[in-house]
């Protein structure tokens, strides 16, 4: 029965697929732009900017994700008008922002700050210190778990199925209400999110992967040095 409810509903399900991802992309590009602003606000001297970010932090990641989405698309739309796109996506986006603002300030303070100093003795101003010194090796830290973030935000756009949107998960209720197989139904649904966080996953590991430059060298320079000892017989 699996199989036939994963063939009759593929076309339904392959476009809740896209809208799922198009919800995805745009909410987690929105919130990697708040986490930067509010890490930056986090890390500042001035402490009114950093009980800004702490209070924002506090609040988003005090409170439910679907408590979120319900004042943005009920309780904003009433002074504002928003579809329901992009109340969830600025919903998912709010909410990630807290999350990932975390790890960009944790990234940064990764950083010696010599390094920035150094940059600042040659001349550069701070945020341009920033832009080519600090932040793309901050970045690179951050990969792995601005990784981990995006498949969670994948995993909470299923939420805005409870505002009307028909993602994947909205399109698995509907379904699953006119054909009386709940549980076939949901098994599938869960099929195709396995499938974008695999996707997901080996997309992320790629880019790691890429820019451990470094490390690759260095690990490419140590095989062919234990290489050359051995044809040598030397021991180490």
């Amino acid at each position: 029965m699996i199989i036939h409810i994963l063939l009759s509903t593929y076309p339904v399900f392959l476009e809740a697929t896209l809208l799922t991802l198009k919800l995805t992309v745009v909410s987690l590009i929105l919130g990697s732009g708040i986490g930067l602003v509010f890490a930056f606000l986090s890390l500042s001297r001035i402490k009114a900017l950093n009980y800004i970010a702490t209070f924002y932090i506090t609040i988003i990641r005090g409170t439910p994700l679907i408590v979120q989405i319900a004042i943005l698309y009920f309780g904003l739309s009433s002074i504002i008008t928003f579809s329901q796109f992009w109340a969830g996506a600025l919903a998912l986006g709010v909410h990630s922002g807290a999350y990932i603002a975390e790890i960009f300030r944790g990234s940064i303070q990764s950083i010696d700050r010599g390094q920035l100093e150094a940059a600042r003795s040659l001349g550069m101003s701070h945020p341009l210190a920033m832009r080519r010194i600090v932040l793309p090796q901050a970045f690179k830290i951050a990969v792995p778990t601005l990784g981990n973030q995006f498949i969670i935000g994948l995993k909470d756009s299923s939420l805005v199925a409870y505002v009307g949107m028909q993602d994947l998960w909205g399109s698995a209720l509907s379904e699953a209400a006119s054909n009386f197989e709940q549980m076939n139904t949901y098994i599938v649904v869960g099929l195709y999110y396995l499938a974008l966080v695999l996707i997901i996953t080996y997309g992320v590991n790629k880019l790691e992967g890429n820019m451990d430059v470094n490390g690759g060298k260095k690990r490419k320079r140590k095989i062919k040095t234990n290489k050359y000892n051995e044809s040598f017989g030397i021991k180490r």
